[in-house]
């Protein structure tokens, strides 16, 4: 039975080579869908290569809010014959994709380059309707009416943007919105560059509709304009590079690496406005090294990574935990791994990484958000949480977020404020017996600022007294790792409820659904399809993994009637922390690890195959 969300939205795809200009085309269209009062969510899938292979740009809208995307598409628009049939032709052997022709909706539409000189036959589909447009004439037509005639091969990427007219045009969404999101696009210099595209768009919409009266079953229109509301389209790696600069952030340490990177340039673009330091450094050991030392200094401090450069960065976070620095905050950006593995794909398959990530028992904090909201509010929080405990802080977080782009109604940061930590109060000026390890019953010792009179201290990676000297006796070793342990436990007592978890639907249900991270979207959007099945259905969505909320999330469970584990990653890793943390092991796991985000269609179809099998795990893969 179809839900309200799978009646009303409506997918569209533009593929082509990297390279094509795709990226430009599909955020633009976003972005006239959102200013049509439409929730949006895009998602782009890319090869690891820099130009000339596959990649395509999902975009999902309905008048109601939606979270994620589906298999099905409702319009292709394919820019190469690539986009439509796959690799197979080319890698007999484990292509890398079969098209997405095979994806289109049973009355959806295909736009493609009538240039192929593609047989409609070699489709295999008479239930799809084919739009062969001629991209190169119609932009050709376009560019005579902006005085540029006779130089469409000099512009030949806004075959982007003669494809996005042609999309409109046969779906008959308003021209004028699109026009509006170009050129608030193209704006000061690039003016011209934006009447090019309009005039493109307006003559590809019209030759579509002059050319094809038939049109795909499922279209798109506004919401009507007094029923429409303002909202922002932003990316992962936006907001938690705005909750940074809000949290105060005044150093950020990189090493680029994919899919890391986005947000450390977005940092160096808005940072000197808010006093943010923004280095780029020489490798990632150098990069946790000196965000460390400016968090010593009193600067709030973070440092973006990957798996591969958080695999550099062990021996520092040991060292700042040793040295009980207020930071730095590490935000891990997953990929496939291990090794470079597929450094441009998604997964969730580092959280086990992110909690031991160097030797010796030490305290550190690791918080996994689902979505914009919680990106937001985690990452300003990780650095209250790195002040106020004096150890690093992990923010994890999946390429998927990052790359993905969503509708946000504007984030809450009433309830946002900063909190230093505990510092130093000196009585006596000119005194020396100030103790920054000293011992205290829960793990927190005052801490200092650079020019603090009566602030100096020592601290060393070695085991060191409460002055900072370096001892190996037994006592001062057991008291300082009960100290620094302590930590933990305060953590534990102090972090709310609100930031460790969050049920999502009835207290009590049929089934309940466990997972983390960025599949929150796909699990929201299919919990009210799963229900159509007759079980009602909640959400259990763990953040906080250390300290791990073991007693309310053993309660939770020990409640439940039935449990289904849903993970981005092979060996379901959540579970492991679970069965670890509570004794308690999950009935069902439904797993992927593809290097792709779960569609809903894999959420449903994975929790009713391991439920009518009675399969403790199934894999899904669909794309």
């Amino acid at each position: 039975m179809p839900t309200e969300l799978s009646r009303r939205e409506f997918s569209w795809v533009l593929g082509g080579p990297q390279g094509g200009g795709i990226n430009a085309s599909a955020e633009i269209y976003a972005k006239a869908l959102s200013h049509g009062g439409l929730h949006v969510f895009a998602n782009i899938e890319f090869h690891s290569n820099i130009m000339g292979k596959h990649s395509y740009y999902r975009v999902t809208a309905a008048p109601v809010p939606v979270h994620s995307h589906i298999d099905e598409i409702h319009m292709l628009v394919a820019l190469d014959q690539e986009s439509l049939f796959g690799d197979a032709p080319e890698r007999k052997h484990y292509p890398s994709h079969t098209g997405h022709v095979h994806q289109v909706a049973r009355g959806g539409g295909v736009i493609y380059d009538a240039d192929l000189k593609i047989d409609p036959g070699r489709f295999g589909r008479d239930d799809i309707n084919l739009y062969p447009i001629p991209f190169f004439e119609v932009l050709e037509e376009a560019l005579k009416e902006v005085g540029k005639g006779g130089q469409s091969r000099k512009y030949i990427v806004m075959r982007n943007t003669v494809a996005l007219g042609a999309s409109i045009g046969i779906s008959g969404y308003d021209e004028e919105l699109l026009f509006d999101a170009i050129r608030n696009e193209f704006k000061g210099r690039k003016a011209e560059a934006a009447e090019m595209n309009v005039a493109a768009v307006r003559a590809a919409a019209a030759y579509a509709r002059s050319q094809f009266k038939t049109k795909p079953e499922r279209r798109l229109l506004p919401v009507p304009v007094e029923s429409r509301k303002d909202r922002m389209l932003i990316k992962g790696f936006q907001a938690v590079g705005i909750a940074k600069l809000k949290a105060g952030l005044g150093m950020q340490t990189y090493y680029p690496i994919s899919p890391a990177t986005d947000e450390s340039v977005y940092l160096e673009q808005k940072g000197p406005q808010y006093q943010c330091t923004v280095v780029q450094c020489e490798d990632e050991i150098a990069s946790i090294n000196m965000a460390i030392g400016a968090a010593h200094m009193g600067v709030r401090a973070a440092t973006s990574t990957a798996g591969p450069g958080f695999a550099l960065m062990s021996e520092g976070f040991g060292f700042a935990a040793i040295t009980e620095a207020p930071g730095p905050v590490v935000f891990l950006w997953q990929r496939g791994g291990p090794s470079t593995g597929l450094p441009t794909r998604t997964e969730q398959a580092d959280l086990q990484f992110a909690l031991h990530p160097a030797h010796g028992d030490f305290p550190h904090i690791v918080v996994a958000p689902g979505d914009i909201d919680e990106s937001f509010t985690d990452s300003f929080e990780s650095f209250n949480w790195a002040d106020r405990y004096q150890m690093p802080v992990v923010v994890l977080l999946e390429k998927f977020l990052a790359s993905s782009m969503f509708s946000n109604d504007g984030i809450d940061m009433s309830k946002l404020k900063i909190d230093r930590g505990l510092i130093h109060q000196p009585v006596d000026a000119d005194g020396d017996g100030y103790r920054r390890h000293a011992i205290t019953a829960d793990g927190i010792s005052p801490r200092t600022i650079p020019g603090m009179p009566g602030g100096i201290f020592s601290t060393t990676s070695d085991e060191h007294d409460p002055e900072g000297h370096i001892t190996e006796g037994i006592e001062n070793r057991i008291a300082m790792m009960r100290k620094r342990m302590a930590k933990l436990e305060t953590a534990a007592r102090e972090i709310p409820a609100s930031s460790k978890f969050t049920l999502h639907g009835p207290r009590q249900a049929d089934m309940t659904l466990v997972a983390w991270g960025a599949t929150k979207g796909a699990i929201v959007d299919a919990m009210s399809e799963l229900e159509n099945d007759g079980r009602s259905v909640n959400f259990l969505q763990i953040r906080l993994m250390r300290p791990f909320p073991a007693d309310a999330v053993a309660a939770i469970l020990r409640n439940a009637r039935l449990t289904v584990l849903i993970e981005n990653n092979y060996s379901a890793q959540l579970g492991a922390l679970i069965s670890e943390q509570t004794g308690i092991a999950l009935d069902h796991h439904v797993l992927k690890y593809d290097g792709r985000p779960f569609s809903r269609n894999e959420i449903v179809e994975g929790v009713r195959s391991a439920l009518s099998e009675q399969k403790k795990e199934v894999m899904v893969s669909h794309a």
